[in-house]
């Protein structure tokens, strides 16, 4: 039986319901296998670098390249793949992009047993899992938009928001001990096949899927690559929630590297130390996105987002201020969990939000061009800081990244705005 108690709305829907609700068979199976490949995801954590350090004997830059040149590279190559997906079942992409990325990194387990892999290999399957990540990600918020009513969406993105932060605490360990035990290698093989289960549950889903329709010719237009960026900046709510998230996702992630230059360095703590005070605060991440909704169903969507994305700027400055010890690793862990607490909260009803603002034949145009703006300015923001770092000393550009995120609310859509009822046309591109 439905709950009929009212619920808090984000622009004119409902964003959820309350516990206890079934979203059905069809969605199991997602769930399942985006659970699935999050595990791999996890267990191969760190496996890239330590085999370019271990096996490929390479140096600080190349190992620095994997993560920050493959990203953007792959972010770039999933441009155009947008538009292309726009227009075709997104189930079947689904699949495609699992066994891609199964396939590829298949490819590497493969070299390592012939004796043939090599840097620029695992620099191309950075590449290319990047760009399937985006492009999956892209196809997967389209498809779950058809699947379900606009008023489950929050319980879904919720489900998916804590089965992130379970497999973040739960993967590492494990990963790190297949790692002592087989290697990293190994590690990439488990990858390799959590993305094959995936593609098996997402076709065991089943369900019929209506090919959707271009509205013009059949051919991509040139347009088409920037139209998830002119619909963004067009909508006067997406916008500020789209420059919020991409300055706060890059002015935390350029921090990472130099933390940890800071404890396992300059502080001298352990790595097992240093694996701890990530792992455990993922805790707060878990019990964030369990929140999120009873959260809206009492003080409403909008206000949810605000009060959430503007507590978690508060935390990373805290990060500035470590000492060796027990004390240190603890101010880390609690600025860390405080953090991550706010996130599990924002980023299910964020993710929402920006699913009910987007109309259906734009989701993966619009989730594309925000995926590879996130990704790209994430790649840039972390070289600037890595300069800033050597300049400054890493304390001091921490520090100065906390600073800077203590604006980024400011960013955040004050208004709620309304929901548009018919997807109307496109903006049309600026003339030079």
């Amino acid at each position: 039986m439905r709950n009929k108690h009212r619920v808090g709305r984000l622009p004119g829907r409902r964003l959820g319901r309350l516990p206890g609700h079934r979203l059905g068979r069809q969605f199991g199976w997602i769930w399942g296998a985006y659970g699935t490949s999050a595990l791999g995801t996890w267990l191969a954590f760190g496996a890239f670098p330590l085999i370019a350090l271990r096996v490929l004997h390479a140096g600080p830059a190349e190992v620095g390249a994997l993560s920050g040149v493959g990203a953007a590279v792959g972010a770039v190559a999933a441009v155009p793949l947008g538009p292309w997906v726009e227009y075709r079942r997104k189930r079947p992409v689904l699949i495609g992009m699992d066994l891609v990325r199964c396939a590829a990194l298949l490819t590497i387990p493969a070299a390592f047993a012939l004796g043939v892999l090599t840097f620029l290999q695992l620099l191309l399957v950075s590449v290319v899992v990047a760009a399937a990540d985006i492009t999956f990600r892209a196809a997967s918020g389209a498809y779950l938009k058809t699947l379900l009513p606009a008023e489950d969406l929050l319980v879904a993105n919720a489900r998916f928001e804590s089965t992130a932060w379970t497999t973040t605490i739960v993967g590492p360990p494990l990963g790190g001990m297949a790692i002592g035990l087989l290697g990293p290698v190994a590690t990439v093989a488990a990858d390799a096949v959590s993305y094959l289960l995936s593609a098996l549950g997402i076709r065991a889903a089943g369900g019929h899927e209506s090919r959707p329709e271009r509205r013009a010719d059949t051919r991509m237009r040139a347009g088409d690559l920037l139209g998830g960026w002119r619909f963004i900046l067009a909508d006067s709510t997406l916008r500020p929630l789209f420059l919020n998230t991409a300055l706060f996702n890059g002015l935390v992630m350029a921090t990472q590297p130099l933390l940890a230059v800071l404890m396992l360095g300059r502080l001298g703590f352990s790595p097992w130390q240093y694996g701890l005070a990530f792992a455990a605060p993922s805790i707060g991440g878990l019990l964030g996105s369990r929140l999120a909704r009873p959260l809206v169903t009492r003080f409403g969507g909008h206000r949810v987002l605000i009060v959430s994305g503007a507590v978690r700027a508060l935390w990373p400055v805290g990060l500035a201020f470590p000492g060796p010890g027990a004390g240190g690793l603890l101010l880390v862990v609690g600025v860390e969990f405080g953090l991550i607490f706010c996130c599990g909260v924002f980023n299910p009803v964020y993710t929402t939000w920006r699913l009910e603002r987007t109309a259906t034949d734009r989701v993966t145009r619009t989730l594309s061009a925000w995926a590879v703006t996130t990704k790209a300015s994430a790649a840039l923001l972390t070289a600037v800081w890595g300069v800033l770092g050597g300049l400054l000393g890493p304390r001091t550009a921490i520090g100065l990244a906390g600073v800077l995120l203590l604006a980024t609310p400011l960013l955040l859509p004050r208004r709620a705005g309304a929901l548009p009822s018919t997807p109307g046309p496109e903006p049309a591109p600026a003339r030079g």
